[in-house]
């Protein structure tokens, strides 16, 4: 049987690409437009979540007059145009995809956002690095939902526990670890609770494959 991870299923938003200060700056752009300052303190309560989830959120907070179709329509084109742009992967990305594509081990993309984010985004990470590529349109129950990455997981043909999961949000680590991957996390402006399949990294630059083989080594039971 092969050595694990026999995938490596990547989170995009603040993992690969540094976008959550833009998802939030565009956020509070678009609310200031209504009268209303959304504050760094709300951060916490979008980072990594659905976009139906986020966007309900700051409706109900802000109580600007847009359903959340219309409020949700105006973050994605405004998000659009910005990713679209381009933006650069985080340190250590690009050389993590070469050492997993010299030892053949394919990844996957999986992400809370729409596929219309993922397309403005992928000229900037590069389609080619996946073999799979899971949105929040291709999911019906989001992160922290395990329904994400056991669909990668299943599609890939790789039994989640053989899977790393690379991520930076609580949602998203809650997912992962729900589907039963060891999960390394990056945390990005949010503390992660401590749980038996989730490590910590300080940074991607700092992730290897060697990095990602420990995640499978024998577990003394404690939350590492």
């Amino acid at each position: 049987m092969p050595i694990p991870p026999e995938a490596v299923l990547f989170d995009m938003d603040g993992t690969l690409i540094d976008s959550e200060p833009i998802w939030f700056d565009t956020e509070i752009s678009i609310l200031a437009d209504y009268g209303y300052l959304l504050g760094q303190e709300h951060v916490v309560n979008v980072l990594g979540k659905p976009n139906e989830i986020a966007v309900q959120y700051l409706l109900d907070v802000s109580g600007v007059p847009l359903t959340p179709e219309q409020l949700n329509q105006r973050i994605e084109e405004a998000m659009v145009e910005r990713l679209g742009a381009g933006i650069e992967l985080v340190p250590g990305a690009k050389e993590l995809f070469t050492e997993l594509d010299a030892a053949g081990i394919p990844a996957a993309l999986v992400t809370a956002s729409s596929r219309r984010i993922v397309e403005a985004c992928l000229s900037s990470i590069g389609a080619d690095h996946f073999q799979l590529i899971v949105s929040g349109d291709d999911v019906t129950h989001g992160k922290p939902h395990p329904e994400p990455y056991l669909k990668a997981a299943r599609s890939l043909g790789v039994t989640p526990a053989r899977c790393a999961v690379i991520e930076d949000s609580p949602n998203g680590s809650r997912s992962a670890a729900a589907a039963g991957c060891p999960v390394l996390v990056i945390p990005h402006g949010a503390p992660i609770d401590p749980h038996p399949l989730i490590s910590v990294a300080d940074s991607l630059a700092d992730v290897d494959l060697n990095r990602l083989r420990a995640l499978f080594a024998p577990a003394d039971g404690a939350a590492r």
